[in-house]
């Protein structure tokens, strides 16, 4: 049997959960305390032992154990099928792309949206349907939960010490949907991004919070878009984010796909449609400087490319909604990274 490592507390059964909350080892939640048997479990469940190193977190020096990770996932109350899911979300945010240090710390208050594609999706019963950012799923819910409780008790992300966010948001709870590849008409997230149809993987991004947007007077792709565009164009801090996720709900995705519009199409009237003068941005104390002649006419781009759009079939097939989330940070600062489910 694998040697644990971690120090050792005897507690009552009773007291155990309230010595979880002394030690300052919750996010708030009671958790479920992580017994030998328990981590075990854990790590049996990913082929992984005790000091199998899961990732390096450079900007903190932190290196990441299998133990440690198993322990979080279990205080967050994950069941052992989803402890791969976990690490490959760990070493998704231990890649120095995603740039560990800025997310983890700043104040504009990130949380780590996970994106999750493929077969380990639907196994899990990973929600990509109704009530998308809401209650209700397991997976969704522990499996960032877990994330949230390593980045605090391994990487010392704690509020008011190491994470300095100003509001934060409630995805720094737990912030993780899937794709809904069985009914999407496009390629999804992953196979756009390198992977296999019938590999898993998870993406990570530095997200701030969800945005709806409504329209359900248009029967075309580009009427529904125009009206995402628009709300999309003074959101997060526009002209510095790193990337955009656009989530496309069923009767949108519909509608959106009947006109034969790609995933590459979407993105790029987006990236054309969301750009605001000069003019606007100075007026508006988005930008420095007094307005000058011709500022109207200079315009800056909500993202670097249109490839910066990451557009996800998701949510419920009722209801004329569909949403937004900014990334975190300015230019390229910190960018999505998705690692493969082993």
């Amino acid at each position: 049997m694998p040697t644990l490592t971690s120090k050792r507390h005897k507690v009552e059964d009773l007291d155990a959960v309230e010595f979880c909350f002394q030690q300052g080892w919750t996010d708030g939640l009671p958790v479920i305390p992580p017994t030998e048997d328990r981590v075990l479990a854990m790590l049996k469940a990913a082929d992984l032992k005790p000091d199998d190193q899961v990732g390096y977190i450079e900007n903190r020096a932190v290196a990441v154990s299998a133990e440690k990770v198993a322990l979080n996932a279990v205080m967050a109350g994950c069941r052992p099928e989803y402890m791969k899911v976990v690490v490959a979300a760990v070493q998704g945010i231990c890649d120095p792309a995603w740039a560990y240090h800025g997310p983890g710390t700043s104040t504009g208050g990130a949380g780590v949206l996970m994106i999750v594609n493929g077969p380990i999706a639907r196994q899990l019963d990973i929600n990509a349907g109704d009530n998308l950012f809401g209650p209700g799923w397991r997976a969704n819910a522990t499996i960032g939960r877990a994330l949230r409780l390593v980045m605090r008790n391994i990487a010392g992300s704690k509020p008011g010490l190491l994470d300095r966010g100003t509001l934060g948001h409630p995805g720094k709870l737990s912030y993780v949907i899937a794709e809904n590849e069985t009914e999407s008409p496009w390629t999804s997230l992953h196979v756009e991004r390198g992977f296999k149809k019938e590999q898993s993987t998870v993406t990570v991004l530095a997200a701030q919070g969800p945005q709806q947007f409504y329209n359900q007077l248009s029967n075309t792709a580009e009427g529904i878009l125009t009206t995402c565009a628009d709300s999309m164009r003074v959101s997060g801090g526009i002209g510095g984010q790193p990337e955009y996720t656009v989530i496309i709900a069923g009767e949108h995705m519909k509608t959106i796909a009947a006109d034969g519009w790609t995933k590459k199409e979407i993105r790029q009237f987006l990236f054309e449609k969301t750009q605001v003068s000069h003019e606007h941005l100075k007026r508006t104390n988005r930008l420095a400087g007094a307005v000058q002649p011709g500022d109207d006419k200079k315009m800056r781009s909500l993202v670097a490319a249109p490839d910066d759009f990451l557009v996800v079939a998701a949510g419920g097939k009722a209801g004329a909604f569909s949403g937004f989330i900014a990334g975190w940070g300015s230019k390229r600062s910190s960018r999505a990274v998705t690692k493969e489910v082993k």
